[in-house]
């Protein structure tokens, strides 16, 4: 074989062998690509992310609403009558992001009465206080300083369908309370980052609940329990 033999051999291209190699190892580095990323985990923790944004925004545009209002109302847009009236009085109604209908009866502890309210998919993220959160923001001199109220990433009450909630349930939760006039806001949260890994929130957030990412002005407004 001469020189020419070779180098003609050599332009040929690859080899079967040489391509099954690198298909193989493209395989391999796939693989071990998708467990370290963890795109299911990936997912979660955007979600996650979401959801502490939006809280972030709602305490926001709450704080710029109670101070800039005389009379500042949290329960309904024209009183706070749906509001607990104190620390360790039973949490009236507990409002959802799920414009669904919800039959729960033991929110915030079995037996304490706590209402649940949704509003209609058609006014659920409106600011005039119509919305899932019963603020009138658009009663703001130079109007509502967010355009829509935030909703859950998923935002369902479940595959139940049976109107029941649960710790699991992907929906922000949102109290008042009259004396004195404070609020709270929760959100479930999904990945394993923000939950029990070193980045996780729940036990961070000076809230009562460790089921929980809770904000807001108090924060025990809801219950310590896990069913809300």
């Amino acid at each position: 074989m001469n020189l020419m033999n070779i180098k003609e051999k050599r332009d040929a291209g690859f080899t079967l062998l040489e391509l099954l190699i690198v298909v193989s190892i493209i395989a391999i580095l796939s693989v071990a690509l998708v467990l370290v990323l963890d795109p299911a985990e990936t997912l979660r923790k955007s979600r996650d992310a979401q959801r502490m944004s939006d809280l972030s925004t709602l305490k926001t545009a709450i704080g710029l609403y109670t101070t800039s209002t005389t009379t500042p109302y949290l329960g309904v847009s024209n009183s706070n009558t749906r509001c607990q009236a104190n620390i360790g009085a039973v949490t009236t109604y507990v409002f959802y992001s799920i414009p669904s209908a919800i039959s729960d009866t033991s929110l915030d502890g079995a037996g304490s009465g706590s209402t649940a309210s949704t509003t209609a998919s058609a006014n659920y993220t409106l600011t005039d206080g119509t919305g899932w959160i019963p603020v009138n923001f658009d009663s703001l001199i130079g109007g509502s300083p967010i355009s829509n109220l935030p909703v859950d990433p998923v935002n369902t009450i479940g595959s139940a369908g049976d109107g029941s909630i649960t710790n699991t349930t992907l929906a922000y939760r949102y109290a008042c309370m009259i004396t004195p006039l404070a609020y709270e806001l929760g959100a479930v949260l999904e990945s394993e980052t923000y939950t029990t890994g070193s980045d996780g929130k729940l036990t961070k957030d000076g809230g009562n609940s460790d089921y929980f990412y809770e904000v807001g002005t108090n924060l025990k407004i809801l219950g310590a329990t896990n069913d809300y």
